[in-house]
Formats: structure tokens, sequence, C-alpha cells
């Protein structure tokens, strides 16, 4: 089997659905005999361009093995979903289980973002 790393832009509108879509996917993955080895969720994003008339995607990354034959049914899956704008697929040479450096960004940013908590006055 092969590594793979899919990158999803999904509908800002279907943003509630990416857990279920998510779900989907991990299990066309295992019932292939896949595995899944990383998943992250940047959120939504700024893009760089208009697509489909859109200024903003909801961002998916996920790390499998997987077969040819399941590699093709999520593409499949992928391109007669409404909800999915764009995806690219990558051969990997090994599996990636290690944070990428969008996620690392999408952390700090969120640890930016709450609030601080309030030092005592002496």
């Amino acid at each position: 089997m092969r590594h793979y790393e899919i990158v999803l832009l999904i509908h800002p509108d279907q943003s509630e659905q990416v857990p279920a879509m998510l779900e989907r996917y991990k299990g066309v993955i295992t019932t292939g005999g896949g595995k899944v080895h990383r998943v992250e969720d940047w959120g939504r994003r700024q893009m760089a361009y208009l697509v489909q008339k859109l200024a903003k995607a909801h961002y998916l990354c996920i790390n499998i093995e997987c077969s040819k034959e399941t590699l093709v049914e999520l593409e499949t899956g992928f391109r007669f979903n409404d909800a999915v704008l764009r995806h690219l697929t990558v051969l990997q040479d090994t599996a990636v289980t290690t944070p990428s450096v969008m996620m690392k960004m999408v952390e700090r940013e969120d640890s930016r973002r709450a609030p601080q908590p309030q030092e005592a006055a002496a």
C-alpha cells in the first residue's frame, strides 16, 4: 500500500458537514484495508483567488495509507460531492504523522485569539 496526502477545499457553507464527511471518508479507507495516519482541520481560510465565485473555503488535510482502488473510490467521491470545491492528492514516500507547518500556524493563531488569564494584582 502507498502513502498519500490529500488536501480538500470544502464549500464554506458546508463547514458543519465536515465531521460527517470526514467519518465517511475514513470509513471508505478502513474498509479498503487502509489506515488514516493524520487528520488536520485547518478551518475556514481565505483563498488566493476566487473558486466558483467564493473567496473562502474550509480546508482539510488527511494523510492516509491505502490501495490504488481505494484511492480511486475516494477521488470519485470527491468529484461527485458538490461540497468539495477542489482536492489534491500527493504521493508520499513514508507515513507523515507530525503536524504540518500549516497546522502549527493555525494553532498559533488560535492561541493568540484565546483570552489570556489575568494576572492577579499584588
